[in-house]
């Protein structure tokens, strides 16, 4: 019986990935790349890096505690880099990594398209709204 080396069973696990199984690590990063958070944060770094004010201004609603936990999940997946200035007071700034960016045309694309067809989407809401409302009438 052939045994196989750790980065032969890597790959064959690579190459059987299936996101539809929830026990598949990429079924978890797509449960965190699809996290609002993260889209937002992507989004708003693509234009360039920033620092954790800024950021914390551009995303409206975001708590500090979650912006935080967001920053650093991200630079745990190696979507940001995180480059701490010693100065007085110390600058932090955050920017997408090559893989991050990659990452930014994707989740720009879909806010983009958020933007674009909310009132569409919302005349669908009221729509089904109007009619489960009769329907049960």
């Amino acid at each position: 019986m052939a045994t196989t080396t750790a980065a032969q069973r890597r790959e064959q696990a690579r190459i059987e990935y299936d996101a539809f199984l929830r026990g598949c690590p990429t079924n978890q990063l797509l449960d965190r790349i699809s996290d609002k958070w993260v889209s937002l944060v992507v989004s708003a770094l693509a234009t360039g890096p920033m620092r954790y004010s800024d950021l914390g201004r551009k995303i409206a609603g975001v708590s500090p505690k979650m912006l935080t936990q967001t920053l650093r999940s991200l630079e745990r997946d190696g979507i940001l880099t995180r480059t701490v200035t010693p100065s007085v007071p110390v600058r932090v700034d955050y920017e997408l990594t090559p893989l991050g960016s990659n990452l930014a045309c994707l989740l720009t694309a879909v806010k983009d398209w958020a933007e674009t067809h909310f009132d569409e989407v919302h005349a669908a809401r009221e729509r089904y709204d109007t009619e489960s409302e009769s329907g049960q009438n």
